[in-house]
């Protein structure tokens, strides 16, 4: 196993923090610092979704603008995480995590006294760089200061934390904006920033790599972060211009230059940011795959799942948020437990279950048609699927931090944060293409095979341009109404069955790579240079 925490005391103490690592109500404090600030930056990036007509509203502003009102955060936050992990390594985790708390905290002050669009985008953009120092400090702290027989169950503690505050987000955010306004969604965020900040200022030990880690990789870092986000920022335009523009391909292909750059600078740096050999750790390398793998199945449920509760069954905005409660609860329920359950069972075999019970939840969603209620319909499959996921998520993770030495541990935790953001834009690009591909291809044969008049037949390739939605049924004689609107939900349907189908198949994968890739028994970090 990877040295005990306490290794981390003795570099505490010689960074000049107080000696209360190896105490337990110093470990709480870091759990519940890390809980809230990591809580913060998380209700963030899903928050905004529900402010967004009231925003534009408020400062007339256009809808490609909202986009980037989300974007702004997701931007900066995907391509300097990996940056904002080898920086808490080096210079100190406790600091980078406050520093990361401050910034959120001031930008997300400056959001709610934004007076106009571009004010609020570029204080989003800032909130993303403060997120990218604290997510990866948040679970480096769990890693340094908690002993391997307690770290499971703190982890677990820290992953339903934050999948009840993501999912929590948009429900208290929808409140807000129909009570006091939009501006409190960004407001209600400060305390608790800034609670985490006090209590990683004056209760959080510090820790950092033995020795300070090195100089940092200035070219690498540059490298990087050039590289995930010209990536991500071509990933983010596809979906409204699609793969011919150049804005898309251009910045795609400038990203993957500059990875393969960051790759090659990081094989002849004196003190590499990214450590090449951390991946010659079967279980490194197999636990971020796994993450790719599964977070792309989820993230596709949760791009296109609105569109078909919405657009096809008629639920309000309010109530598709409602739809996905079973599976928040579970996994906020069952996660610290199930991070108890390591040491028994063993990483391995949850993460071969985990996963395989996702597929199966994954699988269920390809039963709902255009009807029925939310409880013979989407119930289970959330219930199955959120079991699955609360087995995967805290053995996940704590894998990938044990894989690692003690002073890397912010660096694993960058590169397990980027790897989950490329997925979530990737389950958006393809398992949105496969989709609604599907959906135009049906809707074409629907109005091939449609008996109805011409105007049924316009309606029904109408839809292709609002995915899901019923299509304006103005000139559709009355009694061809339900017919098309029945053609249009089923084309929907269709393509979401084929993007679940997809889905629960990389699920699978994704145990398949614990199986093969994942030790039995204790991970072990490869401590060779």
């Amino acid at each position: 196993m990877p040295a005990d925490c306490r290794a981390h005391d003795a570099d505490a103490v010689a960074a000049g923090a107080h000696d209360a690592t190896a105490d337990g109500d110093a470990r709480r404090w870091v759990l519940v610092a890390s809980v809230l600030g990591s809580s913060a930056a998380f209700v963030l990036s899903s928050v905004v979704n529900v402010a967004l007509p009231a925003i534009q509203a408020d400062l007339g502003a256009t809808a490609a603008t909202m986009q980037w009102v989300v974007n702004a955060y997701l931007l900066p936050l995907a391509a300097f995480i990996l940056v904002g992990g080898a920086l808490g390594d080096r210079f100190g985790r406790t600091r980078a995590f406050a520093l990361g708390l401050a910034i959120v905290a001031a930008a997300t002050l400056a959001c709610a006294l934004a007076p106009t669009a571009g004010w609020l985008i570029a204080a989003r953009a800032v909130q993303g760089l403060g997120a990218a120092l604290l997510v990866p400090g948040s679970l480096a702290l769990l890693r340094a200061f908690f002993p391997p027989d307690e770290r499971g169950r703190a982890i677990g503690t820290w992953a339903g934390a934050a999948a009840l505050t993501s999912a929590a987000g948009p429900l208290v955010g929808g409140f807000l904006v129909d009570g006091p306004g939009w501006r409190w969604v960004f407001v209600a965020v400060v305390p608790v920033a800034l609670a985490a900040l006090a209590l990683a200022v004056w209760r959080v030990p510090e820790s950092r790599a033995e020795g300070g880690g090195g100089p940092l990789d200035v070219a690498g870092a540059a490298l990087a972060a050039v590289g995930l986000g010209a990536v991500v920022f071509g990933l983010v335009r596809q979906g409204a211009a699609g793969w011919a523009d150049p804005t898309v391909w251009a910045p795609v292909a400038v990203g993957v230059a500059g990875l393969v750059g960051f790759v090659a600078r990081e094989r002849v740096a004196p003190a590499p940011m990214l450590p090449l050999g951390l991946f010659r750790s079967a279980a490194f390398s197999g636990a971020n795959a796994l993450t790719l793998a599964l977070y792309v199945s989820l993230g596709g449920l949760s791009f296109l799942l609105p569109y078909l509760l919405i657009g096809v069954h008629g639920y309000s905005a309010a109530a598709a948020g409602a739809a996905f409660l079973p599976f928040t609860l579970l996994m906020g329920g069952l996660s610290r437990w199930v991070g108890g359950q390591i040491d028994r069972f063993g990483a391995r075999r949850m993460l071969v279950v985990g996963p395989t019970v996702a597929a199966i939840g994954l699988g269920l969603f390809l039963l709902p048609g255009t009807d029925g209620s939310y409880w013979t319909t989407f119930f289970a499959p959330f219930l199955v699927l959120g079991l699955g996921m609360a087995i995967s998520v805290a053995p996940l993770t704590t894998v990938v931090m044990d894989a690692v030495p003690d002073d890397q541990a912010g660096t694993a935790s960058g590169v397990n944060n980027a790897a989950s953001r490329v997925a979530q834009l990737l389950a958006v690009t393809v398992l949105g293409a496969v989709a609604l591909g599907v959906y135009g291809s049906e809707l074409a044969s629907s109005a091939d095979a449609f008996e109805g008049s011409e105007a049924g037949r316009t309606a029904i390739l109408a839809a292709e341009a609002d995915p899901g939605a019923t299509p304006s049924m103005d000139a559709v004689p009355e009694a061809e109404r339900a017919a098309v609107a029945e053609a249009t939900g089923a084309a929907f349907v269709r393509g979401f069955r084929w993007a679940m189908g997809i889905g629960a198949a990389l699920a699978l994968v994704a145990a398949g790579l614990a199986a093969v890739t994942i030790p039995e028994g204790d991970v072990e970090s490869d401590d060779s240079p």
